[in-house]
């Protein structure tokens, strides 16, 4: 597991989402500003955790999965079911 690619592509992947730039809330009165939330993503020597999910082994199917989505300079593709609009 190439660590620092994945660093790398995180950063730019965060710009994508839009890290730092406030977005329109609707609300019943109008609408606010408000800052988009980070999604967690914590990388052991041997596994990772992404929200306040489960720790998974780098073993694990799923967590292959998505590093390699990440290294490959894409959103994981598990996020899809939860952001069907994007991110």
């Amino acid at each position: 597991i190439d660590f620092d690619l994945i660093l790398e592509n995180v950063k730019d992947l965060n710009v994508l989402a839009g890290e730092g730039i406030p977005q329109i809330e609707h609300t019943p009165r109008g609408a606010r500003l408000r800052q988009p939330e980070p999604l967690p993503l914590t990388l052991y020597q041997n596994g990772v955790v992404m929200f306040n999910g489960p720790f998974r082994p780098y073993e694990d199917p799923s967590a292959q999965q998505s590093l390699r989505d990440i290294m490959d300079g894409y959103f994981p593709s598990e996020l899809q079911m939860r952001y069907p609009d994007g991110i």
